[in-house]
């Protein structure tokens, strides 16, 4: 590892009673009988106006004809809610989703374009925005690239939208209309995560550009090493951010994520933390690694960050890391570390 700027507990995941008064305002369950909830339901069967485009990889159903527009829903009513909904940009993953619902969090995973990566913006070199533009297009549906055509109701925008109108009509209990504006027609994004793993964060990362968003996770990422969007002006402060990798992972051993994270400013709210050497709150920092035993496996590294089957576990198979999705998901934004000086070993200017 690098000479960079570096300074374990267990949570149990445990629910609350009965009736609860949200952190943010107006929200509250009712429910009769309070429980964890799963939804799932297809994009094309919500929105008669959405459409796929095959020419990005961005259909309803795979080759082998199972749906691949699903999306998916959970939150659990026996637990404070804090008032904040995530938005997972990534495929769905139940271990997260029923963490993320522990911590009095309501999360939905929308299908959004998020396979364009391997087929547009090829070119070398590529254009200094190409990437970011392609994801503030599949996540908006406005016109930002001219490598894709991506219509308003198939953006991750719109489409949020509309399952959250879903889930509000479906799932009352929920009280998922907590987080539509008044006229209905949006979020109110002021009480939105968006979070994500591998491009899911980098996509995440860049829509929070461009909308001011609650906060931003970004698991094993955000990447786009050629790009320059990550030092524009931002919509969401800098210290809404917070970044988890593992240090073998080849983002960070390129020098991707540290590239990111210094362009977006996070060096400003502490530095880089060992989770495995120091404890929670972590010195309140924004940037976050790991070096548990991966074997020497890149791939499994990657992975490692998010829960899941390659991620840290004690003998009993529990995992090590709770405290630190807890971290990146609740701690107030505006507890910060205190800021450090760039690290000269992190590669700021990569050639392609």
């Amino acid at each position: 590892m690098k000479n960079r700027n570096c300074l374990t507990l267990i949570l149990s995941l445990s629910c609350s009673p009965l009736l609860f008064a949200a952190e943010g305002p107006g929200l509250q369950f009712s429910d009769a009988s309070p429980k964890r909830y799963e939804l799932s339901a297809r994009a094309s069967e919500l929105d008669p106006e959405a459409k796929e485009h095959p020419e990005i990889n961005f259909v309803f159903q795979n080759k082998d004809g199972k749906p691949s527009d699903v999306q998916n829903a959970s939150v659990d009513t026996s637990v404070k809610p804090r008032g904040k909904l995530v938005i997972w940009l990534m495929s769905h993953n139940g271990e997260l989703f029923t963490r993320l619902n522990s911590y009095g969090l309501h999360a939905i995973q929308p299908h959004y374009a998020n396979k364009w990566f391997g087929i547009v913006c090829q070119q070398k070199p590529v254009g200094p925005h190409c990437r970011g533009n392609v994801r503030l297009e599949a996540a908006t549906g406005e016109d930002f690239s001219d490598e894709v055509t991506i219509p308003k109701p198939d953006g991750m925008m719109h489409r949020s939208l509309q399952f959250v109108k879903w889930l509000a009509k479906e799932n009352p209990e929920g009280k998922w209309d907590y987080f539509l504006n008044e006229a209905g027609d949006d979020l109110r994004w002021s009480d939105v995560i968006v979070a994500g793993s591998s491009h899911g964060s980098t996509t995440a990362t860049r829509f929070s550009k461009h909308v001011e968003v609650s906060r931003v996770v970004a698991l094993c990422g955000p990447r786009d090493q050629y790009q320059e969007w990550q030092s524009l002006p931002s919509k969401t402060p800098a210290n809404r951010i917070f970044g988890f990798s593992h240090v073998l992972d080849g983002g960070w051993t390129a020098d991707h994520y540290c590239r990111s994270w210094e362009l977006l400013g996070l060096h400003e709210f502490g530095p880089i933390v060992n989770v495995d050497e120091v404890p929670s709150p972590f010195g309140n920092t924004r940037r976050l690694i790991t070096d548990f035993d991966v074997g020497g496996d890149a791939k499994k590294a990657h992975g490692a960050v998010t829960p899941g089957r390659n991620s840290a576990k004690d003998e009993n198979g529990n995992f090590l890391h709770e405290d630190v999705w807890r971290y990146l998901f609740t701690h107030p934004v505006d507890e910060t570390g205190d800021p450090v000086e760039q690290d000269d070993d992190c590669l700021k200017e990569q050639p392609q």
